[in-house]
């Protein structure tokens, strides 16, 4: 009987204690990146439980306080929403990483124009000279950039009080890294369609696994970026020789 009840005993409190760890929080260190290679900067995480949110640095860095068994939710801009369940390795390491994927936008129908030389601009409907903004672009432009100089205006009325809100609040520095982040993806999108993936691997060396890589370390060049913007393939056939070169060295080094 005495054996019995210490064993109820024992027992009793080691599913406590289980429960009791289950239930434990610390922080929980992870990377957000794209094609298992890129840092995404700007994405939101949040925990599902405790309604927690981060933001991932310059880096795809972030930290959040956690449970064994919490959701964590991943969002940002132009890219997939993905729920990550933080199990227990995860947890006891303290560490995870999460791989973003690109939204895909399907056309349901593409219509060629036999006439290209009609166009907006010519039929009159927008000047020719008009500036194009991109979506986010247009958002940062709603929110409107407050700068010092801005203060003698604020100051006269002639100038709403939503720039300095947005300002002061964040708004308008999120609202700037998503422009950022815009650009580069369109940049993405053109080196893509602008060489085939032999072209990588015969003339300039590139080993097929590290493709993606090396777009976007082209696109950060900024000489490179703008003959991209410029459609320029002569120029960025120039460029991406030497920029190949100098992943290739930094390469061998990091393998040193």
């Amino acid at each position: 009987m005495k054996n019995n009840f210490t064993f109820c005993f024992i027992s009793f409190f080691t599913v406590q204690f289980a429960i009791s760890q289950t239930n434990v929080e610390k922080w929980i260190k992870g990377q957000v990146t794209i094609n298992n290679v890129s840092p995404v900067e700007g994405v939101n995480i949040t925990n599902t439980s405790s309604k927690v949110m981060v933001v991932s640095d310059a880096y795809g860095h972030f930290s959040i306080l956690s449970k064994e068994g919490d959701i964590l939710s991943f969002s940002a801009i132009n890219y997939e929403p993905l729920r990550k369940f933080i199990n227990r390795q995860e947890f006891n390491l303290g560490s995870i990483t999460v791989n973003l994927t690109l939204k895909t936008i399907e056309l349901n129908e593409v219509v060629i124009n036999k006439h290209s030389d009609i166009s907006a601009e010519n039929l009159g409907i927008i000047s020719k000279d008009q500036i194009k903004l991109t979506t986010a672009e247009r958002r940062l432009q709603t929110a409107g950039d407050f700068k010092p100089i801005h203060l003698l205006a604020l100051l006269g009325g002639k100038l709403p009080f939503d720039p300095i809100i947005n300002a002061i609040n964040g708004k308008t520095k999120r609202l700037k890294k998503e422009v950022s982040v815009e650009k580069k993806e369109i940049l993405m999108v053109k080196i893509e369609n602008l060489f085939e993936n032999q072209y990588y691997i015969e003339p300039l060396k590139i080993p097929q696994e590290l493709i993606k890589g090396f777009q976007y370390y082209c696109v950060e060049n900024p000489d490179f970026a703008k003959s991209l913007n410029d459609n320029n393939k002569t120029l960025c056939k120039f460029l991406i020789v030497g920029l190949a070169s100098e992943f290739n060295e930094n390469q061998l080094y990091n393998e040193k």
